[in-house]
């Protein structure tokens, strides 16, 4: 069996017809035209901006080998086959480029990934999700497997209906796991996910007002996370925060394995004498199968504890040994959250502008609280929160107050948190509105100094991620 994707794989998946073989090699997928690689199929999605199905002529001209489309395209030069009728056939010669027409490319593409996931049924399949948490948990779960096997993990924020199968159609024989966050909107997103990724291993991290604004309340988003758990097969293994008092009900509703983790006593995988120590990281006793182990990890936060726990959980369920996941958690690194770099003028920056939610802005604010120096935070607003919208910028707000000791507010929704922070104490002249980023930071410039820590957080889409590019620049300029 070939672990290589080619063009008789891509129309046995989406037809169930086989194709003879040797046809071309297919060996890229993607959504750019201008950065899918040469030999690639080219997926031609509509989006909220544009439509690829506009750019299938730039993607053949970059050597795209296919495109998969659900409507009529201009591609001049390459031979149509209409996949919607069942007396396609296959072209006499593969020389020149395929637009493969199909009712709907995005079902296409997840057609394309249930298929290959069912190529591999060796491959023991990791599903995460969560409101809060769950990039990061991703993140450490793969660094400890791929420390035992090859492990492939779905970069950066696919995990949706599209980057989802985009991530699992680059699985090859020689992986034995695959770690994949499963994002979540509104109820049916996960089960979807789960039909196309198979996951053997579900964890759950936390339950919260994240994506309200669609799923519309807490209870909307326990049911959908609840998919994972449902979707695992009777052998397979929940993995559940048993300290959230949504996500530990959950184990009611799988038919798999329950393995708790967290620091309450009934937990299965738990953490003891949590000590923080600063950028250095965190200190812990590690309790499960009846045996304790001192953890030093340079994961920052008291929160991170979770991840370990988590991480530590599921690789248990998969069989690694001991050793393997207590090297693989002393030599964890950051990704992609709470990353510190020394910023102007010597201060300490936190950068946490990955996204945000009132939990995890909080998580990120106990850990500046364990922090010595001058306190400072560039919180901005907190997306998608719904009804919970105006209770979760004012929980921040007040604690907030009892952490630092200037605070620069950025957009519209976070001045309800600076107005939060001023009630709970913390003086007006110590609190600044910005409009934009760079407003921001122009007021934090000239209160950097070597004493000073910096914890930049907020939703992707206000864009501080620009600020703390500003802040490396002036770095740079300074060492240049």
């Amino acid at each position: 069996m070939t672990d290589w994707w080619t063009l008789g794989h891509v129309l046995r998946a989406l037809t169930g017809r086989e194709v003879p073989e040797p046809t071309p090699a297919v060996l890229d997928f993607g959504l750019d035209s201008r950065i899918l690689g040469v030999g690639g199929l080219f997926i031609a999605l509509p989006g909220t901006r544009t439509d690829g199905h506009h750019y299938v002529a730039h993607a053949f001209a970059n050597r795209a080998r296919a495109a998969l489309v659900h409507r009529a395209v201009d591609a001049p030069g390459a031979l149509v086959l209409d996949l919607r009728t069942p007396d396609w056939s296959p072209p006499s010669s593969w020389g020149q480029p395929l637009v493969l027409r199909v009712e709907d490319a995005l079902q296409g593409l997840q057609k394309l990934a249930r298929y290959w996931r069912a190529r591999f049924p060796h491959l023991q399949v990791v599903g995460i999700t969560g409101s809060v948490g769950k990039t990061t948990t991703k993140e450490l779960v793969a660094q400890v497997l791929a420390l035992h096997a090859a492990t492939l993990k779905n970069p950066g924020n696919y995990n949706s209906e599209i980057g989802l199968p985009l991530s699992l159609v680059r699985a090859r024989g020689y992986h034995r796991f695959a770690v994949l966050e499963m994002g979540f909107y509104v109820p049916g997103d996960i089960a979807l996910l789960c039909h196309i990724a198979r996951p053997h291993v579900g964890i759950v991290t936390t339950i919260d007002r994240v994506h309200a604004e669609r799923a519309g309340s807490l209870e909307a988003i326990f049911r959908g996370k609840a998919e994972l758990v449902q979707s695992l097969p009777p052998e397979g293994v929940a993995v559940l925060n048993t300290d959230d008092p949504w996500v530990w009900p959950m184990r009611r509703f799988t038919p798999a394995r329950v393995v708790g983790y967290g620091l309450a006593p009934h937990a299965q995988v738990r953490a003891s004498h949590i000590e923080t120590r600063g950028l250095e990281g965190i200190r812990f006793h590690l309790h499960a199968e009846g045996r304790t182990f001192t953890v030093s990890t340079p994961l920052l936060g008291k929160h991170a504890v979770y991840n370990a726990l988590a991480a530590t959980a599921a690789a248990r369920a998969l069989g690694l040994p001991w050793e393997t996941i207590l090297t693989a958690l002393a030599h964890a690194h950051q990704r992609p959250r709470l990353r510190p770099f020394l910023g102007p003028q010597g201060a300490w920056i936190l950068d946490d502008a990955y996204n945000a939610a009132p939990r995890s802005t909080l998580a990120a604010l106990d850990f500046l609280a364990e922090l010595p120096g001058e306190r400072i935070a560039v919180l901005g607003d907190m997306l998608e929160l719904g009804p919970y919208e105006e209770e979760g910028h004012v929980q921040v707000g007040r604690r907030a107050a009892q952490v630092v000791q200037y605070l620069i507010a950025v957009g519209p929704r976070a001045r309800i948190l600076a107005q939060a922070a001023m009630e709970a104490g913390l003086p007006r002249e110590a609190v600044f509105l910005a409009d934009d980023p760079e407003e921001a930071l122009r007021a934090l410039l000239p209160k950097l100094h070597p004493g000073a820590v910096v914890l930049v957080k907020a939703s992707r889409a206000v864009g501080l991620d620009r600020l703390i590019a500003r802040l490396k620049e002036e770095v740079a300029h300074a060492h240049a």
